[in-house]
């Protein structure tokens, strides 16, 4: 299997805030070490306070980092498959007069 290739990470105020799901840099802290996890940026209905919200968060009981405890962002990885290189595709030869209609198999 291939290596992904890995993005740095972006400043935060570079980040998308239009609710696509991003992987960010959690600060260490009293909580715990370093780590990362998959947000996205949301509005409260009843508050109407931004911030970062865990994806894995319960609906009743949403986890939302501040800004200043997230240290980068990053755009998740892709699962599609990467492309063969740009070299152009054989050209196949005409079939001869016996292959006509498949007569050839």
């Amino acid at each position: 299997m291939a290596k992904a290739a890995f993005t740095k990470w972006e400043p935060m105020a570079t980040a998308p805030r239009d609710g696509t799901l991003v992987l960010v840099s959690v600060r260490a802290s009293e909580q715990g070490p370093a780590e990362l996890d998959a947000v996205r940026w949301a509005q409260s209905a009843r508050s109407g306070e931004e911030g970062w919200v865990a994806n894995d968060s319960d609906p009743f009981a949403r986890f939302v980092y501040s800004e200043a405890e997230l240290t980068g962002w990053s755009p998740l990885p892709t699962q599609l498959p990467e492309l063969r290189s740009g070299s152009p595709a054989e050209k196949k030869s005409d079939p001869g007069p016996d292959e006509i209609d498949g007569a050839g198999i």
